[in-house]
């Protein structure tokens, strides 16, 4: 337990995260209906994602491939990942929902977490419209995964739901980040990483101060417990943003670019480089335990 003087100061602490927070989301939020060029024709000379991310960069398939096919797959992937997004997104609102229900709604924490929902209703609006204008089909993570982020979503709670909550968004982040910049990614997919990032910068602060609050006191058990559920949940988070079909959405053999994507170390590597802050976070609130690191090595985040 923190001592008296320590527990007086930490409400009026996260009372400020959340102010400066909703100072933050009223100077600098987009909106995405007129931000994103959504009427320009897809420009097919361009990349969806930066071709480094790619799944099949670096193998032999990926030297094979024309550089239209190369384009294609990237725009196909990058789909994946935003169909993914809307997947979390829509667990992540749940959560939070759950989570504040019946609060103090004059607490700026309440309001920031309504502000958080009204953002991510508009980033599942917005990578929505992003896939349907790469000309992607709706990608879903599998049956098992599905009902499993059902039941997660459903008792998920405190640490491991806000844990949960920032893995999903930091490998995202570091991924986007790359895309915003490159200028071989086509300008709309650009546009919508950039809002992506700026305001999911927030979230990840309330995240991580959350995380904080709720292992406070916490027990070597139930960190231990919680440090496999989030674990369980990244690794069904990362397993699930290249869905499958995209090989064959992109014109390729599927079963020998699954294969070969399966063995792509410098795709293994770009995954493990993008949350090396992440697992430093997680070591230091006592949640990469060691029977974690199973499951953070089985999703080559480690």
């Amino acid at each position: 337990m923190t001592s008296s003087t320590s527990s007086a100061t930490e409400p009026a602490e996260r009372e400020e995260i959340a102010r400066r927070l909703l100072d933050s989301s009223e100077a600098l939020s987009f909106d995405p209906n007129t931000e994103v060029d959504w009427e320009t024709p897809l420009d097919t000379d361009y990349h969806g994602a930066s071709p480094e991310w790619s799944t099949l960069y670096g193998t032999a398939y990926w030297n094979e491939m024309t550089e239209d096919q190369k384009r294609e797959l990237t725009r196909q992937e990058a789909a994946s990942v935003a169909s993914t997004g809307i997947w979390f997104e829509m667990i992540l609102q749940q959560m939070i929902l759950r989570d504040f229900y019946a609060k103090d709604p004059t607490d700026p924490a309440f309001q920031w977490a309504l502000t958080e929902i009204a953002d991510e209703c508009r980033h599942s609006i917005m990578f929505a419209r992003g896939a349907a204008k790469l000309r992607a089909p709706a990608y879903r993570p599998t049956r098992i995964v599905v009902e499993l982020g059902r039941a997660f979503k459903t008792l998920a709670f405190g640490e491991a739901a806000y844990a949960a909550i920032l893995v999903a968004e930091e490998v995202l982040d570091v991924m986007q980040r790359d895309w915003m910049r490159d200028e071989r990614v086509v300008p709309f997919v650009r546009t919508v990483n950039n809002i992506h990032v700026v305001e999911e910068s927030r979230h990840m602060k309330f995240a991580r101060e959350e995380t904080k609050e709720r292992l406070e006191g916490a027990s070597w058990v139930r960190r231990q417990i919680n440090g496999v559920v989030v674990a369980i949940a990244s690794y069904c988070i990362v397993g699930s943003m290249v869905n499958k079909k995209v090989y064959a959405n992109a014109g390729l053999d599927t079963k020998r670019a699954v294969r070969e994507a399966k063995a792509n170390e410098q795709h293994k590597s770009m995954l493990r480089s993008s949350c090396a802050g992440l697992m430093e976070f997680l070591d230091s609130a006592g949640l990469l335990t060691k029977a974690s690191t199973w499951f953070y090595k089985r999703a080559n985040l480690i």
